[in-house]
């Protein structure tokens, strides 16, 4: 079992340097099956689920390369497989190769997928816009079957009943090649699905309106890429390291941000009293006295985002008051809770999806779970806070989604140390 220990009370200071955004990274590696040649990927997160994504590719004998933040995948010998089970079922992701599968071949197989316990997320709206291209779907043993008549797929009008940045991604790459002008209305307009959608358009895709809630696709038969497509800034990444610099730094600057992408999050923290100051791609977070409690309601970007209301509650401990959390995007995504009052944390989870954080003087080190990825990004915050040694099972959660948090935070001035891991190479 991956543990990671944490020596707390250590103050911060310095420099870290943002990586590549996971959920770019995670819609963009299936999408690159869309194309007729290699493609090359620049600033890739070191994180276990590419490794299990390239997996997944090997398994359609598409064969990838991973050094240094490059990744280069070869899909010119691309052939239908069975996916490996236990990649799919370790990420929940791996389901953008159901777009990206049946833009590809019109028809794909996959199981379904895994990834972190927060609550229901349903695939409906994805199913929804796969019928309305023209493909059949039907779903045996938790295995989900899509298929096309000969005509393929065609262009559709689809409006989505609930905004979904999963269904969002994966009906743009079932779309790109179909036959036709496609219409989504209602879309996610998340910065990591403009991401995907300059990297189909500069591979010759026609996908217009990434960023606003109606996307105008012209299908294209043939997909090629010719140059090196970046990555963007990671925005959850950047809104975990500011807000444990805002909890125990005396002057942490945060490199390679896009400040718009976190608006809404620093001006939840300038709110509090954090004097942040922004620049073009950097964002330095001062030392920090007193804090003000807060209200956050998570919703669709360009609002507060779910993956950042678990990492700031261990930062709203220290505000003078009560905060109070509302998530409507996955109201159960509470696990971190319990541990956090292992640690002397006040915090508790209310009726009507209501979080609430009391002013907690002292966090003590405690064995605590990471239940998910973002639950233990919190931990790891709390435990840079509290007074003592915490440690955290179940870590391999966190390495999902942070690449080289261990030197990151300790090139910061932390003591944390990795256990009991044995991480493979990222190249399978």
């Amino acid at each position: 079992m991956t543990k990671i220990l944490i020596n707390g009370g250590k103050r911060l200071h310095g420099e870290v340097t943002i990586g590549g955004a996971k959920n770019s990274t995670v819609a963009l590696i299936p999408a690159s099956i869309l194309a007729e040649t290699p493609v090359r990927f620049d600033t890739v997160p070191a994180i276990l689920d590419v490794k299990n994504l390239q997996l997944i590719l090997r398994s359609m004998n598409v064969f990838s390369t991973f050094e240094n933040g490059f990744l280069e995948i070869d899909p010119t010998h691309i052939i239908e497989a069975p996916l490996p089970k236990n990649a799919i079922k370790s990420l929940r992701a791996s389901y953008y190769f159901m777009g990206a599968l049946l833009g590809k071949f019109g028809k794909a197989t996959v199981t379904f997928p895994g990834g972190d316990n927060i609550g229901p997320r349903p695939i409906d709206q994805h199913i929804k816009g796969f019928k309305a291209l023209g493909a059949s779907v039907c779903e045996e043993n938790d295995t989900i079957y899509i298929t096309t008549g000969p005509q393929g797929l065609h262009g559709a009008e689809i409006f989505f009943d609930k905004v979904s940045v999963g269904a969002t991604m994966n009906l743009i790459m079932a779309s790109v090649r179909a036959k036709g002008l496609t219409i989504l209305e209602n879309v996610a307009r998340e910065p990591e699905i403009i991401d995907l959608a300059t990297f189909l358009n500069n591979m010759g895709a026609n996908v217009r309106g990434a960023g606003t809630d109606t996307i105008r696709i012209s299908g294209v038969p043939v997909l090629r890429s010719s140059a090196v497509h970046t990555i963007i800034p990671d925005r959850i990444e950047a809104g975990t390291y500011i807000t444990a610099a805002a909890a125990m730094g005396d002057g942490v600057t945060v490199k390679n941000v896009i400040p718009e992408h976190l608006e809404s999050f620093t001006s939840k923290l300038i709110e509090m009293g954090v004097r942040l100051r922004i620049s073009e791609d950097e964002i330095y977070v001062p030392a920090t006295g007193h804090l003000k409690p807060v209200t956050i309601t998570t919703a669709p970007f360009p609002g507060f985002a779910t993956d950042l209301q678990q990492p700031i509650s261990p930062l709203l401990m220290k505000a003078e008051g009560v905060s109070t959390i509302i998530d409507t995007i996955y109201p159960q995504r509470i696990r971190h809770i319990v541990e956090l009052r292992r640690m002397g944390g006040d915090i508790s989870s209310l009726e009507g999806g209501l979080i609430q954080v009391n002013e907690s003087p002292r966090l003590v080190g405690a064995d605590v779970q990471a239940a998910e990825i973002r639950a233990g990004a919190a931990l790891i915050i709390a435990g840079l806070m509290a007074d003592g040694q915490t440690i955290i099972d179940h870590a391999d959660h966190i390495l999902r989604g942070y690449e080289q948090i261990q030197q990151k935070l300790t090139d910061l001035g932390a003591s944390v140390a990795i256990l009991d891991v044995d991480l493979p190479s990222l190249t399978p």
